[in-house]
């Protein structure tokens, strides 16, 4: 039986809202089906922030972790908060949580950090497990067997672009095919044909604003508000799918 438990979100700050409250009821749902309370241990994975609240790195840890705190305990009440950067035994504080938050950022610098201190293989064990995930942009990306199609510059050159393996698709956060007529340069459709082009076998999910993909219990389900997700794969036309369509295959 598949015991993973995740919320996979394609951006925290939408158009015009504060910081996550566009994925504020996702996140409520989320917590009180996996019987998050005050008490639960909440560990976040801030390294994808590189630059936060114009905090550069290593500074931008703890504005990044402030931040997120900030929303969990005041919106959620979950108020036991810690964040790998501030303990010694980052995978024994994983081992504990009863959730892993990561959030989003440089999907780059966030793989080179996880395999840098063990953590991508320790957070990946405790997701198969059944610990709740929840990832937003850089942290939904790694879901997925690989960094591939992540959006990102690659600042950094992390030791594998392997990533925690949850899902079986790849996933591209923050997909739009808005197209300006005064750019000359590659759509992301084009980027993402390239990729299928290359990895004819995989499946990859563009995930717009406003929404996100949910599994429990082996089912995958698209989420929020009604944007539809787009689906990529090799000899096949891309196909969009609404929050009602079923996606499962994508499972498969």
């Amino acid at each position: 039986m598949n015991k993973m438990n995740l919320l996979l979100i394609s951006n925290s700050t939408n158009f015009g809202e504060t910081y996550l409250a566009w994925a504020m009821s996702q996140l409520e749902s989320f917590c009180e089906k996996n019987n998050l309370t005050s008490d639960s241990k909440i560990v976040f994975v801030p390294f994808a922030g590189v630059y936060i609240n114009g905090n550069p790195y290593p500074q931008s840890y703890d504005a990044y972790t402030a931040r997120v705190k900030k929303v969990f305990e005041e919106k959620l009440g979950l108020g036991n908060f810690v964040s790998v950067h501030e303990v010694e035994d980052k995978i024994q504080l994983v081992n504990e949580a009863a959730c892993i938050v990561v959030g989003g950022g440089n999907t780059f610098h966030l793989v080179a950090e996880l395999h840098r201190y063990g953590l991508m293989d320790a957070i990946a064990g405790a997701a198969k497990k059944g610990t709740a995930y929840i990832g937003w942009s850089a942290g939904s990306n790694i879901a997925a067997p690989t960094l591939c199609t992540t959006n990102d510059m690659p600042i950094v050159q992390p030791a594998s672009f392997n990533t925690l393996n949850l899902v079986p698709f790849q996933i591209n956060p923050h997909y739009t095919d808005f197209f300006d007529p005064k750019h000359g340069g590659e759509t992301r459709d084009d980027r993402l044909n390239e990729f299928i082009a290359i990895n004819q076998d995989v499946w990859v999910a563009g995930i717009r604003e406003a929404t996100a993909l949910r599994l429990k219990e082996g089912k995958l389900s698209l989420i929020g508000r009604d944007n539809k997700m787009k689906v990529f794969r090799y000899g096949q036309e891309a196909k969009e799918y609404s929050l009602t369509d079923d996606i499962n295959f994508l499972m498969k």
